[in-house]
């Protein structure tokens, strides 16, 4: 019998965000219907079929299980996977695969690509995921992915079906790129990491983490090791225009029930129910 590790699920038009994270624990995290995952902490037995992996950082509790996923892949005779990372975790991941090669006598087939802020990754025709810096103790990043669409120029706007086509085929563009953020997934990150990549305040889905929510864990101290307050998230309430926040990675200091009473404390209407926290 499979051991099954703590898997929460939410659905939001049209996608399915499975996963769950606890601070120096585990984290994972995979949206079916966009057919990508956000980083190793653990590896489900049912998150094997997802092809293509981000990376956020090389925390263990982000990445330990890296090796587990390819192995599994490799087991069940299916395709190497694409796994993106940090730019200066690639190669000494690479040598974690070759060892863990040698230990266990297995090849471990995979794809290490590097990626750092700024890169554009074309997911399919439809979907292009982003790459942004976040703030945490070790070289770390956040990712959206959105969803592209064409629309016709405004200057063309009027024209009718015909002479629209007869510019086209005479080699005018007559449609304008237009990007619309689904998700975003911060990892871990100070405030300013969010602060940085604006589309993240605006996705329909974002991934966030909320690992201190006691008045006595002081932010400040809290940003120093990396990482977001409940108070960094009542300061930005205004700013949050998605429609499904996701806080998550709250410290092994919290029992759930001290989670509830202090993030429903200071949010009582919960973004008028937009915010999920996934304890």
């Amino acid at each position: 019998m499979i051991q099954n590790l703590p898997v929460k699920t939410v659905q939001h038009k049209g996608l399915t965000i499975e996963g769950y994270s606890r601070a120096a624990v585990q984290t994972y995290w995979r949206i079916p219907e966009l057919k990508v995952g956000f980083d190793f902490g653990a590896q489900p037995w049912s998150f094997m079929g997802t092809p293509t992996w981000f990376v956020s950082h090389a925390h263990m509790d982000h990445l330990v299980a890296l090796p587990v996923y390819v192995a599994r892949r490799r087991m069940m005779k299916m395709d190497p996977p694409t796994i993106y990372l940090p730019e200066c975790v690639v190669e000494p991941m690479q040598r974690i695969l070759r060892l863990y090669t040698r230990l266990d006598r297995g090849r471990l087939p995979c794809e290490l690509l590097p990626i750092v802020p700024g890169d554009e990754i074309e997911l399919s025709r439809e979907l292009v995921l982003t790459v942004s810096a976040t703030q945490h103790t070790v070289p770390s990043l956040g990712f959206v992915v959105w969803q592209r669409r064409r629309k016709l120029k405004p200057a063309l706007q009027g024209l009718s079906n015909e002479e629209i086509r007869d510019r086209r085929l005479a080699g005018e563009e007559v449609t304008d790129e237009v990007r619309i953020p689904r998700l975003a997934y911060l990892g871990d990150s100070t405030p300013e990491g969010l602060d940085a990549c604006p589309a993240m305040y605006e996705a329909q889905v974002l991934i966030m983490e909320m690992t201190f929510v006691a008045p006595r864990h002081r932010k400040e101290r809290i940003h120093k090791f990396g990482h977001m307050h409940l108070d960094d998230f009542l300061e930005r309430r205004e700013r949050f225009a998605n429609e499904l926040i996701i806080a998550s990675h709250f410290s092994t200091r919290y029992h759930a029930r001290q989670i509830h009473k202090y993030v429903e404390d200071a949010l009582p209407d919960m973004l008028d129910g937009r915010l999920h926290l996934w304890i």
